[in-house]
């Protein structure tokens, strides 16, 4: 008996994977590993389990999956099975993307002082209220902000550790290294590169894009593709084209990410309307909207624009006057351009390489709802 089906058939919440049911199955693989690594906290201290049971309830309640996702696709693109005896390892080790993207939020929430995430309080808020709620000494921001801090960095912990402990064919684990330490890097480049250009001011497409290179698209579509196929043992082919797809794709996800930050109904985004805008976000619809308006020669609604970028006190009358400039400089218009380009370059590259089915058609599939989504 191999390795993996030890732990395929061993494991308590043992269940195989299909591709129906992915985003359940990843749900199971993440409860049940974070239930292990509560009980370990409890061991610490009770109090410091109640502080990873936020993390828990951050990570199972919400969440689109799409890390995890591309990397079962493309895993299955290059050859994998779902009957294969590594499967249920596979779903293990590409859960733990989910962790990374928890790490992700959790930290981004606090440089940016968010105050909701998927409808709830964010990490820094809730810990600041539960400071106050329990009368304790010192600045409740700062308390927020320390556990913010530690469970993002416990979330990026747990995540390599639920990785090697997936059950993986040490073959595969080493294959998978690569990718996973470069993903790991590149989201914190373009998270530091994110408050650089807002401390900077750095309006410029070149900034913009370069932080959704990195902060965005690295590990949300290209990384985990290049995860999947690695674990597959697939070749260099089929890998730079799952790269240049997902470069491209996520890209055009954050851009799409970009106009609901300024456009989107708060009911269906979980957080309220302008909040890019308030938090300072140099995005590249901004940055549109600077060049158009200095090739127009109109000066006061480039003025307009850049007060309100980092302005905390924006009012929702002021976030529908930047909507109405940037909708009448054609930055909007740009966007949605640059968005259709950079799909139809990512669709190019999957269609010169061989991928398996159903893997080629989902991978297109999820490209569509990538960058026509609404939350």
């Amino acid at each position: 008996m191999t390795h993996a089906e030890a732990v395929d058939t061993a494991t308590p919440g043992y269940h195989r994977p299909d591709d129906g049911g992915l985003t359940a199955a990843v749900e199971t693989e993440l409860a049940t590993f974070l239930r292990a690594r509560t009980a370990d906290s409890r061991a610490i201290d009770p109090a410091f389990a109640e502080a990873t049971d936020a993390l828990v309830a951050f990570v199972l309640n919400g969440g689109k999956r799409i890390r995890p996702t591309f990397a079962w696709w493309g895993w299955r693109g290059a050859g994998g099975a779902v009957d294969a005896a590594e499967s249920v390892a596979v779903l293990r080790a590409i859960s733990a993307l989910e962790l990374i993207q928890a790490c992700a939020l959790i930290h981004d929430d606090l440089m940016d002082a968010s105050a909701t995430r998927r409808g709830r309080p964010t990490v820094h808020v809730e810990f600041a209220r539960r400071h106050v709620a329990a009368g304790w000494g010192g600045q409740p921001a700062r308390f927020g902000a320390a556990a913010a801090i530690l469970l993002g960095d416990l979330a990026l912990a747990w995540a390599d550790d639920m990785l090697r402990a997936a059950g993986l064919p040490p073959p595969a684990l080493v294959r998978a290294a690569p990718p996973w330490q470069a993903m790991r890097t590149e989201m914190l480049g373009g998270q530091y590169l994110d408050v650089l250009h807002q401390a900077s001011g750095d309006t410029s497409a070149r900034a913009a894009l370069q932080i959704d290179r990195y902060k965005t698209a690295a590990y949300t579509v290209e990384r985990p593709l290049h995860l999947g196929a690695a674990i597959a043992d697939a070749g260099p082919e089929l890998i730079a084209a799952y790269r240049r797809f997902g470069a491209d794709i996520g890209v055009a996800f954050q851009l799409r990410d970009d106009l609901l930050g300024v456009f989107g109904d708060p009911a269906v985004t979980g957080k309220p309307a302008g909040d890019d805008l308030r938090e300072g976000k140099r995005t590249l619809l901004l940055a549109f909207a600077v060049e158009r308006a200095e090739e127009q020669g109109r000066t006061t609604a480039r003025e307009a624009i850049t007060a309100a970028v980092g302005d905390p006190d924006l009012d929702a009358a002021g976030v529908a006057r930047i909507r109405d400039l940037l909708t009448e400089l054609g930055a909007v218009r740009s966007m949605e351009h640059r968005i259709a380009a950079l799909t139809g370059s990512a669709l190019d590259a999957l269609s010169a390489v061989e991928i398996d089915e159903p893997a080629a058609s989902e991978l297109v599939q999820l490209a569509t709802l990538a960058t026509r989504r609404r939350s």
